[in-house]
């Protein structure tokens, strides 16, 4: 996998959860350095991480918050472009109050 196409990677998570969700706050972090020579990495995946607010998550436990954010990506998460996605998931109350464990 070219630098070029793993640098893309970010752009592209972003594009898709913008289009997914609705969001207040959204950052995206490639930490694919920190696996490098990882096993599941070698299919070229990347590892990264998200922290997402939005009003989508009211209501919802952390595991139907998570499959949002999936269904948001869609095929990009293939083990060959995004092998790992950590994901912090809140509402703008949440975010706001520094609660960090949803109901």
């Amino acid at each position: 996998m070219t630098a070029n196409l793993r640098s893309e990677r970010p752009a592209m998570i972003r594009e898709r959860l913008e289009q997914g969700l609705s969001i207040e706050s959204l950052s995206v972090r490639d930490d694919s350095h920190l696996h490098a020579g990882h096993a599941g990495a070698q299919a070229g995946g990347g590892h990264f991480h998200v922290r997402i607010v939005s009003d989508d998550f009211a209501n919802h436990s952390q595991v139907a918050r998570h499959r949002l954010v999936y269904q948001a990506m869609g095929d990009a998460m293939r083990n060959d472009c995004i092998h790992a996605l950590s994901i912090e998931a809140l509402t703008p109350d949440e975010d706001a109050s520094g609660d960090l464990t949803p109901e």
